[in-house]
């Protein structure tokens, strides 16, 4: 069952991809450079912010992880497309 998706959709999936864009850089920039306190600290944050708009998108659009990582709810979210991964 395809639902009409509205422009809070990609804002939200936009920002997602945002912040796991800077999580991958700081993952890769603290690889080489582990003792950098503020690196991580900046990690940290990322990682609460990216739960946080995680967490507004599932509640609003339904799960982005499968195999336990997203909960899901009645009925089964899994079947509603589109997916994250296809728009």
């Amino acid at each position: 069952m395809e639902k009409k998706l509205d422009d809070r959709y990609y804002e939200l999936l936009r920002t997602l991809q945002e912040a796991d864009f800077v999580l991958l850089e700081l993952t890769l920039y603290l690889d080489t450079h582990p003792n950098d306190l503020q690196a991580i600290q900046q990690f940290n944050q990322m990682a609460v912010h990216r739960r946080q708009i995680a967490c507004e998108y599932e509640s609003e659009y339904g799960p982005l992880l499968q195999y336990g990582l997203s909960f899901s709810r009645y009925p089964w979210d899994w079947i509603n497309t589109p997916w994250p991964w296809q728009v």
